[in-house]
């Protein structure tokens, strides 16, 4: 195991810990995910937890603020933040007064045993605490389910936090947990309570589900199993919707979604993308098929099609987005790999595309790009259990080698000409100019002109 110390952020928190303990406290532990982390192996923890006992908040603020700066604002919470990173609180009571995320009364409570306050913790693997000796405080055996690999409630309590359903599914998600059976039937049990919960909650263990999961198909059979699926319609219209059998062995549409997250997660970590990245490859993985419900068709007995669900699946994919209140940015980089990503298997067999082609996917493609697009193409292939020589068939490459040979591999074209350009040859600004240059872009885009000569040579010839 390596040392206790790897908890240490940096001298400072071994300082707070240290004036903690001259203080009066009579015990101080690291808590939540920083331990499990640890106890996982992790060398690295961006956010440090310390639960102090014996203190009130008064006493906490006036031993610490002479030595760093200590931010008020979780007064109500009974934490303290010191130095804008690390979280030191008093042990607390909560008393659910209503439905919801937020129906609780939370009173600190200095004198409580540790077993008391973790109780109010939501996973077993989370309600560990660990002194700076490295000696352990466990009451509820979350040690021997991360051996285990079991996600577990803490108590009873977990009840009355519905956002904890979705904590669950990202936790599976990303450590490849199993949830046992009580903690599902609690999970079952919660699924009136989702209308309680803010979009941006929601969307804040979405997140966490797309930037950090190694194995994120469990999170999505997590929430299957537990009912929640149904409270996103997007993904759930997957189940039961038939794929043609020559490509997808595999199964149903939401088998190949499931399996097609999984591929996307080890894309992202071999690439080793950053948040942003990972975001828009995740959720462009979760929602790429959206459409397929809504445009299946049975061809032939047994053999079925869902023609133009790329297309049919953006409002769709752009609906699920939009009701977790994500990102203008996440939106408008993950709908157009959505609309594109069959758009190389659009081309008859073997058939190579030209470089129009390759121009105009890139500009279609924009904010995202051709090297993400490629990417979720890999996913898909990756998720389909078929004869690999179709893929061969409809490989991506020569569309790679072409964005790469006229440099909108990671960028879309850009425009040649500007207005500066039609004013020198005289064109006043106003309507007739934006329909030259848009006029301009669509020749740049078939391949009519390659630099600024021949561009402003164009030009000529379009203005006289």
């Amino acid at each position: 195991m390596p040392s206790p110390q790897t908890l240490l952020q940096n001298k400072k928190t071994q300082r707070i810990i240290e004036l903690l303990e001259e203080g009066g406290a009579a015990d101080v532990y690291f808590v939540g995910g920083a331990v499990r982390d640890y106890l996982l192996g992790e060398q690295r923890f961006k956010d440090v937890d310390i639960e102090v006992f014996g203190l009130n908040y008064e006493e906490i603020v006036h031993i610490l603020s002479p030595y760093f700066h200590v931010n008020l604002v979780g007064k109500s919470f009974g934490t303290v933040k010191v130095n804008q990173q690390i979280d030191v609180s008093v042990p607390r009571r909560e008393s659910k007064l209503g439905i919801g995320h937020k129906g609780f009364q939370i009173m600190s409570d200095p004198s409580m045993t540790f077993a008391d306050a973790a109780r109010r913790r939501d996973f077993t693997v989370n309600a560990i605490g660990m002194r700076r000796d490295g000696t352990i405080a466990d009451p509820y055996h979350g040690v021997d389910d991360l051996r285990q690999n079991i996600l577990r409630a803490t108590s009873d309590a977990f009840g009355e936090d519905p956002l904890r359903v979705l904590r669950a599914m990202q936790f599976v998600s990303r450590f490849g947990f199993r949830a046992d059976e009580k903690t599902i039937a609690m999970c079952r049990a919660l699924k009136s309570e989702f209308s309680t919960l803010s979009a941006e909650r929601i969307f804040g263990e979405w997140n966490k589900w797309a930037a950090k999961s190694r194995f994120p198909s469990l999170g999505l059979r997590l929430l299957e199993s537990t009912g929640w699926l149904e409270c996103f319609p997007e993904i759930a219209a997957l189940r039961g919707t038939k794929q043609h059998p020559l490509w997808h062995r595999e199964g149903d549409a939401w088998e190949h979604t499931a399996a097609v997250v999984d591929a996307m997660a080890r894309i992202v970590l071999e690439k080793k993308y950053d948040d942003s990245l990972r975001l828009t490859l995740m959720f462009a993985g979760l929602l790429h098929d959206v459409g397929k419900p809504l445009t299946l068709t049975e061809k032939e007995p047994g053999v079925w099609h869902s023609p133009k669900h790329a297309e049919a699946g953006v409002p769709l994919a752009k609906t699920f987005l939009e009701k977790m209140r994500a990102s203008e940015r996440l939106i408008a980089s993950v709908l157009p790999l959505v609309r594109e990503h069959q758009t190389h298997i659009s081309l008859p067999l073997y058939e190579q595309p030209t470089d129009a082609m390759v121009r105009r996917l890139a500009y279609r493609l924009a904010p995202a790009n051709v090297k993400l697009w490629s990417e979720l193409c890999a996913a898909d292939m990756a998720g389909c259990d078929n004869d690999r020589n179709l893929c061969r068939a409809h490989s991506t490459r020569p569309w790679l080698d072409a964005a790469h040979r006229l440099g909108v591999f990671d960028a879309p074209p850009q425009s040649l000409l500007f207005g500066r350009d039609l004013i020198d040859l005289g064109v006043k600004p106003g309507p007739e100019m934006g329909e030259i240059l848009r006029e301009a872009f669509e020749a740049q885009l078939d391949g009519q002109f390659l630099n600024y000569g021949d561009a402003m040579n164009w030009l000529k010839k379009r203005v006289v």
